[in-house]
């Protein structure tokens, strides 16, 4: 099993979240000038929106009004979107298209707030519908990928991505998306897929058929466990790839230390496991706890409070020691966890497993502290598009405490629970 060969030793599972497709599309559409999803609405947009509908009620054929109210509509849908409030902006863009239905931009834009909603399905018929009134656009081909991608599609969000790189041959996020699923399609292709409750699994073919079923059942503690703690339970499918070694070094190009990664999907790479062990159901808790993170969060999460809740859900199954930890509190070695929030696939084996150990510490206190419920509270600041220090101290004001403050008393108690030892 993947756990088993993993190159450090006294971590649960060195696995890392890298950034959803959907990030790299954003910057896409952030350089894009025909459709850009930005924060520039007026300042004064959404107080005049009544004034605007009420103008339009009396006068619903004076063309100027409705443009006006339209644009208020698509400037506050934009304003929705950076504030990750995605089933909002998905109704704000639909008034805009309402008024001014020739206008692909906002159905567009609709169709992004759908899928960013994981409303699949309507955002597909979205996408497709301006496809057939207004023709092909970038954007437009990128995000319908997208939507093949997430629902398990990849020849059609293979096909989608093609057709967005003829009409932009020299973007390198399109390119890497299409070179991305283009390695896949070539692996699972030939899997067997399987289906329970919310996650769907695919794995070589006729050879791992009683484990992937096993590994569903435990992914279903999971998602119970998992949703008790955080109280938030994912309303889609989630996909799961069991992997030879081979093929998840082939497919991911993940750092020599990974043992799995999430990315909108659970990739792990299993190798010649037979059963479920310890080990692999500590695995399997954490990759699964990333789900629950990345929805509550919105995707906006440090690294550190995702691996480490990961670790902690983890770490109910399978609890090795924490050596590195324990070195780096008697030394006062720590990792600045400022630099912990970014993507920790590019550290070596050695600082990864540190890493990994401090989050779980630090997460592990907040909960003892503090409880989940506060825990989550700081995901759900996330959501709304905070920074950690911003949400940290929204959720601790009552405390009196900032991230700074946190971090020292996490050191202190650290520092209490190593200290004398040998």
């Amino acid at each position: 099993m993947v756990a088993g060969s993993r190159l450090v030793s006294g971590a649960l599972f060195l696995s890392f979240v890298i950034a959803p497709l959907t990030v790299a599309c954003h910057a896409y559409a952030d350089d894009s000038s025909a459709t850009p999803v930005s924060d520039q609405a007026e300042p004064d947009v959404e107080s005049s929106l009544d004034q605007l509908k009420e103008s339009v009620s009396l006068f619903p054929y004076n063309e100027s009004l409705r443009i006006k109210l339209a644009h208020a509509y698509d400037s506050i849908g934009q304003r929705q979107l950076k504030r990750k409030q995605f089933d909002e902006a998905a109704e704000s863009f639909d008034h805009a298209r309402e008024l001014i239905p020739g206008r692909q931009e906002y159905g567009i834009r609709r169709g992004i707030a759908l899928y960013l909603a994981k409303r699949y399905d309507e955002a597909a018929y979205e996408l497709e519908s301006d496809r057939s009134s207004g023709g092909d656009n970038a954007l437009l081909l990128s995000y319908l990928g997208l939507v093949r991608y997430d629902t398990g599609n990849l020849a059609e969000a293979l096909d989608a991505w093609d057709r967005a790189l003829v009409l932009d041959p020299t973007n390198k996020t399109l390119r890497e998306l299409a070179a991305k699923a283009r390695r896949e399609l070539a692996v699972e292709s030939r899997m067997e897929k399987g289906y329970r409750s919310m996650f769907e699994i695919a794995y070589d073919e006729g050879s791992q058929s009683d484990l992937a079923d096993a590994v569903l059942k435990v992914l279903e503690s999971a998602f119970n466990k998992v949703g008790a703690d955080l109280f938030h339970y994912p309303s889609v499918r989630v996909p799961v790839i069991l992997y030879t070694k081979k093929d998840y070094r082939s497919v991911t190009a993940g750092p020599e230390w990974s043992g799995g990664l999430y990315d909108g999907k659970i990739r792990l790479p299993i190798g010649g496991a037979a059963e479920i062990t310890p080990m692999l159901r500590g695995v399997l808790f954490h990759e699964y706890t990333h789900v629950v993170v990345r929805e509550l969060t919105k995707g906006n999460c440090p690294s550190w409070l995702n691996e480490g809740l990961a670790e902690v859900e983890g770490r109910t199954e399978f609890d090795p020691p924490l050596t590195a930890l324990e070195r780096a509190a008697k030394a006062g070695a720590y990792l600045p966890f400022t630099e912990l929030e970014k993507s920790l696939a590019s550290l070596n084996a050695k600082d990864a497993l540190l890493a990994y150990q401090q989050g779980y510490a630090m997460v592990r206190f907040m909960i003892s502290a503090y409880g989940w419920h506060k825990v989550r509270e700081v995901l759900v600041n996330l959501g709304t598009g905070m920074t950690i220090e911003a949400a940290i101290a929204k959720t601790f004001k009552d405390y009196g405490l900032d991230y700074q403050g946190i971090v020292q008393e996490w050191q202190a108690e650290a520092q209490k629970k190593f200290e004398g030892r040998n």
